[in-house]
């Protein structure tokens, strides 16, 4: 059976996601994004599921920047339709709520219910953990953020349904693996996620980039960082539609390694439903 690790407690959206993607694994909550990718490289799970970006909150988990030094691979993609409804303990009422409990990103994506019922927020590890929260307290003054699985798991009423932003709200989740299993090549939609590291040279990322350009490949994200406090080069994560045996892929990808000191296929992977929807 199939181990899957995520952050956050059960109920949450990531355990959501490991469900959706794994009916039949088993669960391993963990207590941050580092911990479930440590579980994998340590071997108490078989994949983590990691949300990387939200339609509305914009990037979620910092794997960019974890992804390169953990040694994993992305082996899928999956998108989850995001929804939360404003829960608390029995008995309570809309009206007695002063403060909601919720992950910080779940505040931010539920800010006109948030302005609208004047409420003072705390931040808390993960939706379903401020759920766990507010059923502990039992007290009415409080109430959660979080999807609609977490009332019925810790006993919950639900005050408002449907309280998200965007009823288009929708976040964006990756499979990581020891094995780097990269999908073959079947001139299905594909998605390709790197890691490169730029030669300190005047105009680098520029003509790294440009094999992209002359050869039609469609570059959908690029993140830069540095590690430590001094001013090497810059480090890339970045994201292309295509597979590298592609031919305008491959070529790209040879002249990006031209201005490069190192290129690093992180994952090979099939592009989700849902990016053809859009």
């Amino acid at each position: 059976m199939t181990t899957i690790a995520y952050q956050g407690e059960r109920g949450s959206n990531s355990a959501t996601a490991a469900r959706a993607l794994y009916p039949e694994g088993g669960e391993l909550p963990c207590t941050g994004f580092e911990q479930a990718l440590d579980a994998v490289t340590l071997g108490a799970a078989d994949v983590a599921v990691i949300p990387v970006d939200n339609s509305t909150a914009g990037r979620v988990a910092d794997v960019h920047h974890l992804l390169p030094e953990s040694g994993l691979f992305i082996i899928a993609e999956y998108f989850l339709a995001i929804r939360f409804d404003l829960m608390g303990a029995p008995g309570t009422t809309l009206d007695q709520v002063e403060c909601v409990r919720s992950h910080v990103h779940a505040l931010g994506q539920c800010r006109k219910l948030l302005r609208e019922g004047g409420w003072r927020t705390l931040v808390s590890d993960d939706t379903a953990g401020a759920a766990r929260e507010v059923a502990e307290l039992g007290d009415p003054r409080h109430a959660a953020l979080a999807p609609p699985a977490a009332a019925g798991l810790y006993g919950l009423v639900v005050l408002r349904p449907g309280v998200e932003d965007d009823p288009d709200n929708t976040t964006r989740f990756v499979v990581l693996s020891r094995e780097s299993s990269p999908a073959p090549y079947t001139g299905e939609p594909t998605m390709t996620s790197l890691f490169f590291c730029v030669r300190n040279i005047p105009s680098a990322l520029y003509k790294a980039l440009g094999g992209f350009a002359s050869s039609g490949v469609n570059l959908t994200k690029i993140e830069s960082y540095q590690i430590g406090a001094g001013l090497n080069a810059s480090r890339f994560y970045a994201e292309i539609e295509g597979h590298p045996d592609e031919e305008r892929i491959a070529l790209a990808l040879h002249e990006l390694r031209f201005f490069s000191d190192e290129v690093r296929i992180l994952g090979v992977y099939p592009a989700h439903p849902h990016r053809l929807k859009n």
